[in-house]
Order: structure tokens, then C-alpha cells, then sequence
């Protein structure tokens, strides 16, 4: 699993080093990222939905939230 450290990083930030690991998501890789900024879950959520990729987020403490992305499989 690839770990991706947003902390303190703004959008478009987040999503810019996503997209660094699109190819190895797409290889089957899973990626975690970890932000504390808010808006980067809307924004890693609709990289995903046009990417073809699914993300699931989970707020781990107050204000800091993992992000698990992964290829969506086929039908």
C-alpha cells in the first residue's frame, strides 16, 4: 500500500500527488492519503468518480480523515 502524507497541504494539492500514483493504483496498487484540510475529500471524491477509481474516507480523529483509494473492479 502506497501511504500519501496531505497534512497541511491545501487543494489541489492532494489530488496532484494522487494522480503521481494513478498508474500503480491501476496495477492493482491501493493508495491511503491522509489529509486534515477538508475540501480535499470532495475534491479526491470527484478525481475518483471521473478517474474510474473508488475511494472510501473514514475520519480517524477530529479534522484528519484516511482516504483508501483502489481500481474499481470490473463487472
Amino acid at each position: 500500500m502506497v501511504e500519501i502524507d496531505c497534512l497541511g497541504e491545501i487543494c489541489p494539492v492532494p489530488v496532484m500527488m494522487l494522480k503521481k500514483h494513478q498508474q500503480a493504483i491501476r496495477s492493482g496498487e491501493k493508495v491511503l492519503l491522509v489529509t486534515d484540510h477538508s475540501c480535499a475529500r470532495k475534491s479526491i471524491t470527484e478525481y475518483c468518480n471521473k478517474a474510474n477509481l473508488h475511494c472510501s474516507i473514514q475520519e480517524v480523529i477530529n479534522g484528519v480523515w484516511e482516504i483508501s483509494i483502489e481500481a474499481n473492479l470490473p463487472d
